[in-house]
């Protein structure tokens, strides 16, 4: 019998604009599954590419609290082609992965590999050695390069600079939002999707959780297109959220290098 996961969500934002915003915790694939906000509003669902699913609310003045639980049995999926659109779009700069600005940034050794493969290891495993995981060290409109000048930050940024670096050498990549059973502290996570042999893998070099048992959320080019939270008209200050992803057995081991698809 296959294992399971639970997630389960839960945030506040104070409304001092009324208008509509996009939430977007939705669990991909999920066998159950139940979102709840505190006003009872009605919601617009949006669906999105690779995945990625939204609930729009018309949101009023005030504060509200929104919950997410969803459980899914954790099966080994086939890997996704990747096909000639996500390759013109995902080997394209973006607002956080500015790859057609990092080329003096990028080390030798990476340049010298054979296949995708081994660039795409090469790559995770460069970042996992050169960025220190530092809770807090990262501003929300850093980007790959700002991450690198630095030389520390958070999930997203390793995310983002794995994917400036494989768009750089021409391999497609894409930026991940997941839950991530076994992540200490457990919070929303960020890993990145790379071309190869044709199908999509998914690679974190923060390395800390496994990936067999991560849940996506939403895909896009960055984490501008993946946030769980967009307003859309509205003006609201986030009040903070906790978020719990949990597996029924033991969470697998996961030497970060072999290929492993995401559900």
């Amino acid at each position: 019998m296959a294992s399971r996961a639970t997630v389960d969500v839960e945030f506040s934002v104070r409304v001092t604009r009324p208008g509509p915003a996009a939430i977007s915790v939705a669990a991909a694939h999920a066998d159950t599954e139940e979102l709840i906000v505190s006003w009872h509003g009605e919601s617009e669902p949006v669906e999105f590419a690779h995945g990625t699913r939204a609930e729009v609310f018309e949101l009023p003045a005030g504060e509200h609290r929104v919950t997410y639980h969803a459980e899914r049995a954790l099966t080994e999926p086939e890997p996704e082609p990747v096909t000639l659109a996500d390759a013109a779009v995902f080997t394209r700069p973006s607002r956080y992965c500015p790859s057609d600005r990092v080329a003096g940034l990028v080390a030798p050794r990476l340049l010298k590999l054979g296949s995708p493969e081994k660039q795409v290891d090469a790559i995770v495993r460069h970042v996992h050695e050169r960025l220190s995981y530092v809770v807090g060290s990262s501003r929300a409109t850093d980007d790959a390069i700002d991450t690198l000048l630095a030389g520390e930050g958070v999930c997203r940024d390793f995310a983002h600079v794995c994917v400036t670096l494989c768009r750089f050498l021409d391999i497609p990549a894409r930026y991940v939002a997941v839950y991530a059973p076994g992540l200490s502290p457990m919070d929303f996570h960020a890993v990145f999707e790379a071309a190869v042999d044709g199908h999509w893998y998914v690679f974190d070099a923060t390395r800390r959780a496994p990936r067999r048992t991560m849940l996506r959320i939403a895909t896009g080019r960055d984490a501008a297109d993946t946030a769980f939270l967009a307003t859309l008209g509205c003006e609201l200050g986030f009040l903070g959220s906790t978020v719990f992803a949990t597996t029924d057995t033991a969470t697998p081991p996961d030497d970060g290098h072999e290929l492993v698809v995401l559900g």
